[in-house]
């Protein structure tokens, strides 16, 4: 698993305006998050700079996290609280942290980043490892487009193009950013999977369906979400 996130994609990521950094949307998120973990300990995988681990930690919910780049760790460790939460490096399908939780969880499209079946397999039984007996695994992440190019995002300083690949699932993210007066592209592969897929995935894990809405809002999952958010349980 290729590390994405380098040290510039690190020192932007928490300029982004996009409805996943609003902070509505943000604690609506956490305060479901928080729900799920009761009185137990959540293990984020992906955690990044911290967007939901540090409001989910203000909580009072004992957050662990498991990234690949150290960069956009080293952001996280500049926000208050942010050197309190233990953070392993590594990939989230295969890292292995100490103790069980109460709930894992990946936000923000992440399980994406693993770009082949076989990577996200193991992830969910990475997950199945760490989560105790009736613990959960929640997952956002986008429906998979039939689109072979979608511009997701326009603005005057960034534009996204998403370039599809059915056959393969192969999906591309194109960015293309206006940073310090001239425009730069990176472009990030990811493998888009269905709610199906991931339904197996768990199953395969020992894992069963307990809820799936469209957003953390938790309105109900319909053929029109772009997006879902589903929770599974450990057996």
């Amino acid at each position: 698993m290729k590390n994405w996130f380098d040290e510039a994609v690190a020192a932007r990521y928490d300029e982004s305006s996009g409805t996943y950094f609003d902070p509505t949307v943000i604690d609506t998120t956490a305060d479901v998050l928080a729900e799920l973990a009761g009185d137990g300990a959540v293990l984020e995988l992906g955690i990044g700079t911290g967007r939901i681990a540090l409001p989910l930690a203000h909580r009072g919910v004992r957050v662990h996290g498991i990234d690949l780049s150290r960069e956009m760790v080293a952001q996280l460790r500049r926000k208050p609280g942010g050197d309190e939460i233990p953070v392993a490096i590594g990939d989230f399908s295969t890292t292995r942290v100490d103790g069980t939780f109460a709930l894992a969880y990946i936000v923000f499209n992440t399980i994406n980043n693993l770009t082949t079946q076989d990577a996200q397999v193991a992830c969910f039984e990475n997950v199945a490892a760490h989560l105790e007996r009736g613990g959960a695994f929640a997952v956002e992440v986008g429906v998979p487009n039939t689109q072979p190019l979608e511009v997701f995002d326009l603005s005057e300083t960034h534009v996204g193009v998403d370039e599809f690949d059915a056959d393969t699932q192969r999906l591309v993210s194109h960015h293309f950013s206006l940073v310090d007066g001239r425009w730069e592209r990176v472009a990030m592969p990811f493998r888009a999977v269905s709610p199906a897929e991931l339904d197996l995935m768990a199953r395969l894990a020992d894992m069963r369906l307990r809820e799936r809405w469209s957003d953390w809002t938790r309105e109900p999952f319909t053929r029109e979400s772009t997006k879902h958010v589903s929770v599974w349980e450990k057996a």
